[in-house]
């Protein structure tokens, strides 16, 4: 069973391989979506974000999500020697973070509801669990930025989580905090494979701030794979991204 709702600006999909799947579930995914939207927009002006950045609600009297999230995006600011930061421009915009987190747990609700063949997408990020309803692999297309029709390498994911930063859908939206804040023009985009789509989406956001020393970055990372295209459409991969490559003579 699948279902595609269009939430906080883009497609979200969830998709279960098991028959025993009920209506019930997908209703408490896609009410999980919209409370995260409804918490962390920054275009809704009542969404605890906005009435943050509008210094009506001091970060101590937020709800507890929003606090894990403040202190998750803190961490991975660490983590990523500053490249990793929520804030621009005096406000904060933790979506880097949020939708990997989000799906996630919407992933989580799914699995606790007994089912373990399964995936949840939203924007282009999934959660894979399990095998498709062929018993193989999940198969996620890497797309062709400079042509969306195209898929320029098809990955064969298992419990793994892949998220893609770049401008080719949401336009310059990333911006290098270790230096000007100006745009990145280097690389159009990068996508990561981790254990989940959290850690996948968080480091992705990163890599594609670093620029062109972003793969290098994923590629030190354990448990990592990468592969980035740039501006040219040169793509670079990690050493070890062969290992998800679909090829028809790889059982699932």
């Amino acid at each position: 069973m699948e279902e595609t709702r269009l939430m906080m600006g883009m497609p979200i999909t969830v998709k279960v391989a098991d028959r025993a799947v009920t209506p019930a579930l997908f209703e408490e995914v896609f009410a999980y979506f919209a409370y995260v939207d409804r918490t962390f927009s920054t275009y809704k002006a009542e969404s605890e974000i906005s009435r943050i950045n509008r210094r009506e609600l001091r970060l101590e009297d937020a709800s507890p999500d929003v606090q894990t999230i403040f202190e998750l995006a803190e961490q991975t600011r660490q983590e990523t020697d500053g490249y990793f930061d929520i804030r621009h421009k005096g406000e904060y915009d933790p979506l880097g973070l949020v939708k990997g987190w989000a799906i996630f747990n919407a992933a989580e609700l799914v699995r606790r509801d007994g089912h373990t063949d399964f995936y949840v997408e939203a924007g282009g990020d999934i959660q894979t669990a399990g095998k498709n309803a062929e018993g193989q692999r999940w198969r996620v297309g890497i797309r062709n930025p400079f042509n969306m029709q195209e898929i320029v390498k098809v990955l064969a994911l298992s419990n793994r989580g892949i998220a893609t930063s770049g401008t080719y859908i949401r336009g310059q939206h990333i911006y290098n905090p270790k230096e000007t804040g100006d745009p990145l023009n280097e690389v159009v985009s990068i996508t990561v494979i981790g254990p989940d789509v959290y850690e996948a989406d968080r480091f992705a956001t990163a890599a594609f701030a670093m620029g062109r020393r972003g793969i290098y970055f994923i590629e030190k990372l354990a448990d990592f794979e990468g592969y980035m295209i740039d501006r040219t459409g040169q793509a670079t991969f990690t050493s070890g991204l062969g290992r998800y490559l679909a090829y028809d003579q790889i059982p699932g």
